[in-house]
């Protein structure tokens, strides 16, 4: 996709500074570049690692069960938004938002790297890495982005992050494309090693455009205390060395499974939102009226966890699905797996404007809670199709097309869904707890992580059935169909 040479909608504050080949500030051109790098390296090892996991040991794979390997999956999608709420406060109050991006992006490429490294003995700790990484990357690139505007630009910030929105899509779509094809007919560590060459790219060009920021990013925009920083140290140290006790204890019993650690992150994906709920409603600087928002807003984070649920299982029990009872040869040419992955990203560039349409056109009618209600049950119409198709599938592989009309209706539910969570998770947040609430938006991925990959291991299953995509279809349509029937006094407490 070419960007267009100078954007009208993007309007800098006034530091720009110089401005690159395609009319955009240099700054813009560097985090610009790194974020489609990232995103690439990224959506590049993921749309191979459910397939490696259940790969046979004989053949270089994890041998995995499905059940095991979703599990596998969720969770570390869950990794990846708990990460991001200690990895925002470093960069708010330790290191400011252009070194938490840099030392992110070091963490991922490390993470990369280890898994690129044949065998096993690395596979973990480079999950771990990438995890670590991308929650200090992420939140912080974004806040790093919206400082180069003036407060009051509000057109010209919306304009540049609706062009990072698009790049992310971009790399979604390729990287399955290029890493994959690699990966499931060459050899999976090269695939991942294809990864950590863009992530290496995307660092390359961060750091040689550092200099461009000027002193934008250099400093935390609220610097912790001597004794908050000596607090949370403590507190950090404390926490490892429970761990450490925990699971060296679990090793010199000869108990230790990675399923262990599989279940802390559980465990966290559950105790860390309520902690979060529980403090801020807590706070006396919370006005009545707040309050109520507040804890009207945990019907909202409820129904974003389920709905991450349901979409993060696209990268797995989908694919599974296309790995195995899919018929993906097509004039003698048979379709990776991972191409698959790309469908999303693809249908998302193509229905955005759609939807931005019909919000446009409906105005005040449509609420929160009914454009959360939609996109809940495109979301279940695409389990509702995963149904049938692996009804179908009992006599033999099913035409991809099923697969391809499952994703369209899966990037319909993100498109109407996520933006608008964002939007409203900022709108709801009383004034002095925006970083908070956006931290409470991120946990419920993670929250909807952990569900989602414990999803087809608590059903019994080995391999996602009819009964198994209906069942949760139908449980998302009721979620739906809910948040639409009570927009009334949804929207009244909310305000949004």
């Amino acid at each position: 996709m070419t960007a267009p040479a100078k954007p009208p909608a993007l309007r800098p504050s006034a530091r720009a500074g110089r401005r690159g080949p395609l009319g955009w500030p240099r700054w813009f051109t560097t985090l610009f570049g790194t974020d489609v790098w990232e995103r690439f390296s990224f959506y590049g090892m993921t749309a191979i690692l459910v397939l490696y996991a259940t790969e046979p040991t004989a053949d270089g794979g994890l041998g995995l069960s499905d059940s095991d390997a979703t599990l596998l999956f969720g969770l570390y999608m869950a990794s990846v938004f708990l990460c991001s709420v200690p990895g925002g406060w470093l960069g708010d109050r330790l290191f400011g938002s252009s070194r938490a991006v840099l030392y992110g992006g070091v963490l991922i490429a490390c993470g990369h790297v280890s898994m690129a490294v044949p065998g096993h003995v690395l596979f973990y700790p480079g999950l771990l890495l990438i995890a670590a990484g991308t929650g200090l990357l992420k939140p912080n690139m974004a806040n790093l982005l919206s400082a180069f505007y003036a407060p009051g630009d509000r057109a010209a910030r919306d304009a540049g992050f609706a062009i990072f929105y698009m790049s992310v899509q971009v790399s979604a779509l390729a990287a399955p494309v290029i890493v994959g094809a690699v990966g499931e007919t060459v050899d999976w560590h090269l695939g991942f090693g294809l990864a950590a060459a863009g992530m290496a790219l995307g660092l390359f060009q961060y750091v040689r455009g550092t200099r461009h920021f000027g002193d934008t990013g250099a400093a935390p925009s609220r610097a912790a205390t001597p004794a908050q920083r000596a607090r949370v140290l403590r507190r950090t140290l404390a926490g490892v060395a429970a761990v450490t006790v925990l699971y060296g204890t679990d090793a010199a019993l000869g108990t230790f499974r990675i399923v262990h650690v599989m279940g802390l992150i559980g465990l966290l994906t559950v105790v860390v939102p309520a902690v979060f709920f529980w403090r801020l409603l807590r706070n006396p600087l919370l006005t009545p009226a707040e309050r109520v928002r507040v804890k009207t807003y945990i019907w909202l984070f409820l129904a974003s966890a389920l709905f991450w649920a349901m979409f993060l299982q696209g990268g797995s029990v989908f694919s599974l699905f296309a790995k195995e009872s899919t018929d993906r040869t097509v004039g003698g040419f048979t379709i990776p797996t991972s191409w698959f992955q790309s469908a999303t990203p693809l249908f998302v560039l193509l229905t955005a404007p759609l939807f931005a349409a019909l919000w446009r056109r409906a105005g005040d009618r449509f609420n929160t809670a009914v454009k959360f209600g939609i996109g809940m049950i495109c979301t279940a119409l695409a389990y509702a199709v995963m149904s049938l198709a692996a009804w179908q599938s009992a006599s033999g592989p099913v035409s991809p097309w099923w697969l391809v009309a499952a994703f369209l209706l899966l990037a319909s539910g993100e498109v109407a869904f996520a933006p608008v969570g964002m939007s409203a998770t900022t709108a709801i947040a009383p004034a002095t707890f925006v970083s908070q609430m956006v931290g409470l938006f991120w946990l419920a991925g993670a929250l909807g992580g952990g569900l989602g990959g414990n999803a087809l291991k608590a059903s019994g299953d080995e391999t996602p059935s009819p009964a198994y995509f209906l069942t949760l279809g139908l449980i998302t349509l009721a979620a739906g169909l809910t948040l639409i029937l009570t927009r009334t006094p949804l929207g009244r407490r909310l305000t949004v």
